[in-house]
C-alpha cells in the first residue's frame, strides 16, 4: 500500500532521476498547467495532457509513457476506472491525484492498480517523492508478477516431466528413476531442455494413441 501525501507531510530528499515521459490528466485547466509547471521542472517530458479519464486511456495507448498522472473525480470515464483500463492496456506506473481525503481513496485507488496517491494542491517537493514511490511500488509488483510466473512454470514444466515419466515407464517397463534418467540422458544428447524432451514424449504418445495400432500385412505364400 502507497502513502498519501499532503502538504503537511515531510519534504524527502531524493537523488535526480532519470527524465520521464508523462501523460497528465484532470478536468481542471488549472491543475493541468500546475502539474505541467512542476513536472517540466523536474526534467520530466509531459507527452499528453487529457481532460477527461476517455482522453488519458487513448493517450496511453498513442503515446505509451513512462508514468501518468490521472485525477479521481473525472467526466466520461473517472480516473480509477481509466487506471484500471490502462494497467489492462499496458501496464505502466500511475498515481492519482485528488483534491479529496475522504477514507478509502487510497484503497480505491490501489485496487484500480495506482502505484500513488497524492492530495491537491501539491508542489515539487511532494510530487518528487511520490514519482520515486510509485516507481520503486510499479517495480517491485512487476517483479513479484515474473516470480509469481516462474513459479506457475515451473509447476506446470513437473507435471510435464511426470507425465512423460509415467509414459516412458507404461511403454518401455522401466521403473520411475530409470525414465526419469533416460530423459535426462535424451535432453543432455540432443541438447534440450528436459521440458521440452517431457513434451515430445507426450506428444508421441497422443499421435500413437489417436492412429490407432499399425495395421498388420499378411505375407502372401
Amino acid at each position: 500500500m502507497f502513502g498519501v501525501l499532503t502538504l503537511e507531510s515531510p519534504i524527502l530528499r531524493w537523488p535526480q532521476m532519470k527524465s520521464l515521459r508523462v501523460v497528465i490528466a484532470d478536468d481542471d485547466g488549472v491543475t493541468l498547467l500546475a502539474l505541467r509547471k512542476v513536472l517540466t521542472g523536474l526534467g520530466h517530458e509531459v507527452v499528453g495532457e487529457a481532460a477527461d479519464g476517455q482522453q488519458a486511456v487513448a493517450l496511453v495507448g498513442e503515446t505509451q509513457p513512462d508514468l501518468v498522472f490521472l485525477d479521481i473525480r473525472m467526466p466520461h470515464v473517472d480516473g480509477l476506472a481509466a487506471a484500471r483500463l490502462i494497467q489492462n492496456q499496458r501496464p505502466t506506473p500511475l498515481i492519482m491525484i485528488s483534491a479529496y481525503t475522504e477514507a478509502g481513496l487510497g484503497s480505491e485507488a490501489a485496487g484500480a492498480g495506482a502505484h500513488g496517491y497524492i492530495v491537491k494542491p501539491f508542489s515539487a517537493d511532494r510530487i518528487k517523492p511520490a514519482i520515486e514511490l510509485a516507481l520503486t511500488a510499479f517495480q517491485k509488483s512487476r517483479d513479484m508478477e515474473h516470480k509469481l510466473h516462474e513459479a506457475q512454470e515451473a509447476l506446470e514444466s513437473r507435471k510435464l516431466i511426470e507425465r512423460a515419466k509415467g509414459i516412458l515407464m507404461r511403454q518401455t517397463g522401466l521403473d520411475e528413476e530409470s525414465a526419469y534418467l533416460k530423459l535426462q540422458k535424451t535432453a543432455r544428447n540432443e541438447n534440450r531442455k528436459l521440458v521440452d524432451v517431457a513434451r515430445a514424449v507426450i506428444t508421441a504418445d497422443q499421435l500413437r494413441r489417436d492412429n490407432g495400432p499399425a495395421p498388420r500385412i499378411s505375407r502372401s505364400r
